[in-house]
């Protein structure tokens, strides 16, 4: 199937991009690794008259790699396939604002903001305030999501991430969940952060989970506690992939899982 036509803008720095989306208004798409919007466009889904392509942008093709952040990569191993992950880019996995998409729960559960910056100026959004449903963020017309920011973890931080699906590659999430700890000195749980996917119209923090954690010694039957605590903060539905019953449940298993695997990274280091 062939695309719609269009006319493509090629800035060469952020401001220029801002200028041209503030110029074309809301008949322009920010176009990045095309990964959904393309796909999108071939369906007919969207028609744009205007696209404005950020790959020659330099500022926007940085990776500040000081500390590691062990779920975000491995939610980025699990996105897609091979091909796509060399085309996709973190700012459009997030402003597509799939409930299923893979760095959102590791990304939310490292407490990350985003920057959005436009003709007007920048500001910074909180990432779990970030989505407000299924395709729809608070990045208003002609905003670019430029960076991605996340506070330096202590060094006695663990995290995970763990995805569910039918296969491997260019797999949907049936659900996904990210995991964050710190511990006090005596070994309590000082910080806990669980984030979920595919369980709600966006990625979701689940509080209800994180406040059986803090305080506690961990051990494996408070990890099941605090699994069986965030389904509160679930709203699941049936579809062709799974049934609401069985992804409440796997928030259950996955949670514990990925709370074992971020502790176990603790006692690593």
């Amino acid at each position: 199937m062939l695309l719609p036509k269009f006319e493509i803008h090629e800035p060469s720095d952020i401001g220029e991009a801002c200028e041209i989306l503030a110029e074309l208004g809301p008949e322009a798409k920010v176009l990045a690794g095309g990964t959904d919007l393309l796909v999108n466009m071939k369906k007919r889904v969207l028609s744009p008259p205007h696209l404005v392509y950020l790959g020659r942008v330099d500022e926007l093709r940085s990776l500040d790699s000081e500390g590691a952040c062990p779920a975000l990569s491995t939610g980025a191993g699990s996105l897609g396939s091979p091909l796509v992950r060399n085309l996709a880019t973190i700012g459009g996995n997030l402003v597509s604002a799939r409930p299923a998409a893979d760095f959102p729960p590791s990304l939310l559960a490292y407490d990350a903001r985003v920057v959005l910056k436009s003709r007007k100026g920048e500001r910074q959004i909180p990432l779990d305030e970030f989505f407000k449903g299924p395709g729809e963020t608070m990045a208003e017309s002609g905003e670019i999501l430029t960076r991605v920011v996340l506070p330096k973890s202590p060094e006695g931080a663990g995290s995970a991430y763990i995805k569910l699906g039918l296969r491997k590659a260019l797999e949907i999430s049936l659900v996904n969940v990210a995991a964050y700890l710190t511990l006090d000195e005596d070994g309590a749980v000082r910080e806990a952060r669980i984030a979920l996917g595919s369980v709600a119209p966006t990625p979701v923090r689940a509080p209800s989970g994180e406040q059986v954690l803090v305080g506690e010694k961990p051990t494996e039957a408070l990890f099941a506690e605090a699994g069986k605590a965030a389904v509160a903060d679930t709203s699941p539905i049936d579809d062709f992939r799974a049934s609401a019953a069985y992804k409440r449940d796997m928030v259950k298993v996955l949670t514990r899982r990925a709370l074992s695997q971020a502790l176990e990274s603790i006692r690593a280091k």
